[in-house]
């Protein structure tokens, strides 16, 4: 029994530090990712927008159609657009 719960724990702890391992390099990404829209920003870039950009680039254009479509129709609606 006792070697079942070694494997067992062996499995479990290399999971757990592969889980750690990711979680560090996605911090580092993270902090990669901010660094380089610091230095958009020092450019003199609205970073909001970047981020708009990124997210739109992301999408696929149907749904980014069919987004924009519902957008413009909600703005109509509260007398936002013409």
């Amino acid at each position: 029994m006792d070697e079942i719960s070694n494997a067992i724990g062996d499995v479990l702890k290399a999971f757990i530090e592969r889980i750690e391992r990711l979680e560090e390099e996605k911090k580092n990404i993270a902090d990669d990712i901010k660094d380089v829209y610091a230095e958009a920003k020092g450019n003199g870039f609205d970073t909001s927008v970047l981020r708009k950009i990124v997210a739109l680039r992301k999408q696929d254009q149907n749904e980014r159609k069919e987004q924009d479509e519902v957008m413009s129709l909600y703005l109509q609606a509260l007398g936002m657009e013409g």
